[in-house]
């Protein structure tokens, strides 16, 4: 009887077995090969080529002014009532139509702010703005 025989299928390997990583590469070449087609789904168009320019015509500023005794300036030039919505009407016709710029005495009254306003609107004018000074401490 011999005890501690050793058979020849025990022996220790010496070579990687390779069947797993060519099962892995297999895998992986498969979803390759679906997911390629599903990443280029866009369709193929010849887009014009074109510049951007920056807008070298900016709008001016139009500067309303009504003191405390309610008297209009336009730019600075006193006018009287009747001269104020066709002045603001040529504003307006103006290309680019400019910003006009309210600027009313704090002691004026609210109606003569709302008559500009409203011949603004007559004159149409689209882009309003109310200056104001900063609170002094």
């Amino acid at each position: 009887m011999a005890f501690g025989t050793q058979d020849d299928t025990d022996d220790v390997m010496n070579e990687i077995n390779m069947t797993p990583m060519v099962d892995i590469m297999l895998v992986l070449l498969i979803i390759f090969i679906i997911t390629v087609p599903v990443m280029k789904h866009a369709v193929n168009i010849d887009l014009p080529r074109a510049t951007n320019q920056p807008e070298l015509i900016k709008p001016t500023n139009v500067v309303l002014s009504v003191n405390a005794e309610g008297a209009y300036f336009l730019d600075g030039a006193q006018i009287k009532d009747e001269e104020l919505t066709p002045r603001l009407k040529s504003a307006a016709a103006q290309s680019p139509q400019p910003d006009l710029h309210i600027r009313g005495d704090k002691a004026v009254r609210y109606e003569r702010v709302a008559q500009a306003m409203a011949a603004a609107q007559q004159a149409g004018l689209r882009k309003i703005g109310f200056i104001t000074e900063p609170k002094q401490p």
